[in-house]
């Protein structure tokens, strides 16, 4: 799926350090350390106040709160959330990686997840409520891929129509996911404790950091091709 593998590198080390961290933290439940039911939560609560990104905090401008949009980049809420973020960082991040270059790439995923949860923040600025995913992150190597592959085709499983599996344009796709956080956003029917602005933002930088970078390369918003041949690349997802 990828031409080069081995030089994919910066996706499987940011999906491992989020795997490590999500297993040694209480969200995991696997330490027998932080206990069970209200001390479990409690030891949770904990944790996610300490790394995870407080609206009102981060605004007040204290060294801690400064980094918190970083370590909370790799802090998930529950085994859903980390599973969801992996599964979208591996169908999408590989080929981003390969055409922005490692440490390109790294600082990408690492820039645009702390100025969308930094976004998140400002427009929530009295919340005492704690922030933790990737998903910003995920969402600006989304908005990269459209823009440099717009033509690569994701094979996708829709709830609404029974989980039939459809393979589209990668821009129909990631468009339509777009415009569903944006109703989120608005109040249609949003799933509750997600960030649904903290997508918008890092989907926006990250299609408008592609867009400058790579506007005039027009390789990159040709169909992928397996090397040296002629051969679509396809990519399997599940939306």
């Amino acid at each position: 799926m990828i031409r080069k593998a081995a030089t994919v590198r910066v996706t499987y080390v940011l999906m491992g350090l989020c795997c490590l961290i999500f297993v040694v933290g209480p969200a995991s439940g696997l330490d027998p350390a932080d206990g069970t039911g209200t001390d479990l939560l409690a030891a949770q609560a904990d944790y996610f106040e300490r790394w995870g990104v407080i609206p009102r905090e981060l605004l007040s401008g204290s060294p801690r709160s400064l980094l918190t949009p970083l370590t909370a980049l790799f802090v998930h809420g529950s085994w859903l959330h980390l599973l969801g973020n992996l599964l979208f960082l591996l169908v999408f991040g590989g080929m981003v990686e390969e055409r922005m270059g490692r440490v390109a790439f790294a600082l990408f995923y690492l820039t645009i997840g702390y100025l969308a949860l930094a976004g998140y923040a400002v427009a929530h600025a009295g919340s005492a409520k704690s922030l933790v995913g990737g998903s910003g992150a995920i969402s600006g190597v989304l908005g990269a891929f459209l823009f440099l592959f717009p033509k690569a085709r994701v094979t996708s499983l829709f709830p609404f129509l029974f989980f039939l599996p459809l393979r589209l344009p990668a821009r129909v796709v990631l468009l339509f996911w777009f415009v569903v956080q944006g109703l989120a956003v608005h109040g249609a029917r949003p799933q509750p404790g997600v960030a649904y602005l903290a997508h918008l933002v890092g989907f926006c930088l990250g299609f408008g950091y592609a867009w400058l970078r790579f506007r005039g390369d027009r390789q990159s918003r040709g169909a992928p091709s397996v090397e040296g041949g002629g051969a679509r690349r396809e990519i399997d997802s599940g939306a």
